[in-house]
């Protein structure tokens, strides 16, 4: 039997830990001299004051709950998958070969090709590291964060010398073609006559992030492939035993996470730039993994961990602007986030798990 309550487990922890997050980031605020109460009051209306601030934290949440489910499902096979940096550059190559190269004559298309581009081409890039994890024992951290820079370098060498239009000095593709560009929420919000959402990035992929939130969702605890990933993921010799196949759901699992993290461009490269540019990611490969380890690696929790950190992305730059509050405080903030959930979880935990077991002794 659990110590805690599920739900202590998935609400409770990680909200104390954000508390606490944010009371350390408040003093340091005061350090520098800043009035913490005003930047929080700032932020929170840059973010979600406005339905262009609202447009802003959905688009970055949108790129974060795909990186966010990328090293969650590698994570129940007890895979720490951090290259989805990488995967996700080379998703926005897929997205930039399919929308150049083939004729795409509607959104819709395009945007369902796209999307299995990318995922094809993450994928792809994944298996690599998943093959030398599987069969000769390298160690995934180590193999994926390598290819991250590994894929930095191809990116800039497709934009330079291949992708490039001629005469142009910037490291970038053309424009995609007008009939490629997905509709943005500015867009959507047009055909009801409702004038929000100006200049916001939002775009229809936020819907498609949240569709495979809920494909997760349904293929880890509904489906015989989840059920193997996770038995994996607890112990390799029951699985074993039970006649699981590690070397395959390894591959299995990293080649999922791979594609999810690539499926990331089609809200950056395809949905907001309409072209592939240098740095399109963005860190968000890297905050994927505070993502999924806030929301516990369930997507709903993801879902909510990503807009929190949308927050912040949004948030931090108004608070740069508008203040002295230099735009590394929120790095600093976000560093905070990050150490409360994943890397001083258990002194959060070890005091609830004392007191619900305590209240289970006194009620027994």
């Amino acid at each position: 039997m659990d110590v805690m309550p599920r739900w202590a487990e998935v609400v409770l922890v990680p909200l104390i830990s954000l508390v606490l997050a944010l009371i350390l980031s408040m003093v340091v605020i005061a350090a520098i001299g800043e009035d913490p109460f005003n930047a929080l009051k700032i932020m929170a209306n840059a973010a979600l004051g406005s339905t262009q601030g609202i447009g802003y934290t959905l688009y970055y949440a949108t790129n974060f709950i795909f990186t966010g489910l990328a090293v969650a499902v590698a994570f129940h096979a007890r895979l720490f998958n951090i290259g989805g940096e990488g995967q996700a550059m080379l998703g926005g190559l897929g997205v930039a070969t399919v929308c150049l190269y083939f004729p795409l004559p509607h959104w819709t298309i395009a945007l369902v090709v796209a999307t299995l581009a990318s995922a094809v081409f993450g994928a792809a890039w994944a298996a690599i590291p998943a093959y030398l994890q599987a069969r000769r024992g390298s160690h995934i951290v180590i193999t994926t964060i390598m290819f991250n820079f590994i894929a930095a370098g191809v990116l800039i060498y497709i934009l330079r010398e291949v992708m490039k239009p001629e005469g142009s000095m910037e490291p970038a593709s053309e424009k995609f073609a007008e009939s490629t560009h997905l509709p943005s929420f500015y867009d959507m919000a047009q055909m009801f006559g409702w004038e929000a959402f100006a200049s916001a990035p939002a775009n229809i992929t936020f819907f498609v992030a949240l569709a495979m939130c809920f494909v997760i969702w349904r293929l880890i605890w509904h489906t015989r492939l989840g059920y193997e990933i996770r038995a994996l993921g607890h112990s390799e010799t029951a699985a074993k035993y039970a006649g699981i196949d590690p070397v395959k759901l390894t591959m299995i699992a990293l080649l999922i996470s791979g594609g999810l993290a690539g499926m990331m461009a089609i809200n950056n490269v395809l949905g907001e730039a309409e072209r592939l540019v240098l740095n399109a990611t963005e860190g968000a490969g890297f905050i994927g993994i505070a993502v999924a380890l806030m929301g516990r690696n369930h997507p709903v929790g993801i879902i909510i961990a990503a807009i929190l950190f949308g927050m912040l992305y949004q948030g931090g730059a108004v608070l740069a602007q508008d203040t002295k509050i230099p735009v590394q405080m929120v790095i600093v903030i976000q560093a905070l986030v990050i150490m409360f959930t994943g890397a001083l979880d258990n002194m959060v935990r070890a005091p609830l798990e004392r007191f619900f077991l305590a209240t289970r002794k006194r009620a027994a």
